[in-house]
């Protein structure tokens, strides 16, 4: 039996897979990096690979100026005519939304999720979140519910971005918030990019330092076997 393969982009050069890479790795399953923006070109043969994992970003999904951001539009309709697990993650949902005809945009009043939230599971998204109940999120930008898409949860009531997840059918899965988070991750993105952290709606660095303390052990668990179950369909 071959070893089964994910598809896994990212947006910068030193962007990391973090806990699901990991993950993926325990899982058995071989993982391979593709950098569109940054020049790598997509495999001819899509065939070869079991599952697309589509990691977030700096850039808006919106960025069509970038060669890279319409690539990566191509990729996923393509992926998606295949019927074949897909699981988009901050950027990577909101670029699947923009696929199934949805828009990204800030929130109305300009807020920005940067921290640990709460989120709340609805229909199959009880099933597939369980007792993740609070989650890490880096974002300017959100995205409206996809129609033909099953909303799988939402923030709670008078969260900057209502949205948090979506999904069709047994294969695809988009996700606002990051469950590949890990402490060296956290801590790279706070050395390179906290002077975001002084943006309206953002958490400051004890709200980031605590959560990862005391949610790491379960969302690192619950992506490896939601992987797994993701994979299987």
């Amino acid at each position: 039996m071959m070893k089964k393969r994910v598809l896994c982009v990212m947006h910068q050069r030193n962007s990391s897979t973090g806990q699901v890479g990991k993950a993926l790795k325990q899982l058995g399953i071989g993982v391979q990096a593709l950098r569109p923006l940054c020049g790598q070109r997509i495999p001819r043969d899509l065939g070869q690979f079991d599952g697309l994992v589509i990691f977030g970003g700096p850039m808006s999904a919106n960025d069509d100026h970038f060669p890279g951001i319409r690539l990566e539009l191509k990729l996923i309709e393509r992926w998606m005519m295949m019927d074949r697990p897909i699981w988009g993650i901050c950027l990577g949902a909101q670029l699947m939304a923009r696929v199934l005809g949805s828009l990204v945009r800030p929130s109305h009043d300009k807020r920005v999720e940067i921290g640990w939230y709460p989120i709340k599971s609805l229909g199959h998204g009880k099933e597939i979140f369980r007792s993740l109940s609070h989650v890490y999120q880096w974002h300017r930008e959100g995205f409206e519910l996809p129609k033909g898409t099953e909303r799988l949860a939402t923030g709670i009531q008078g969260a900057a971005f209502s949205e948090q997840a979506f999904g069709i059918g047994r294969h695809v899965l988009g996700t606002q918030f990051h469950p590949e988070m890990h402490s060296t991750m956290m801590q790279g993105w706070l050395t390179r990019a906290g002077h975001m952290l002084d943006l309206p709606g953002a958490f400051g660095v004890d709200n980031h330092c605590i959560g990862i303390k005391k949610n790491y052990a379960k969302q690192s668990a619950w992506v490896k076997s939601t992987l797994g179950r993701w994979l299987e369909g």
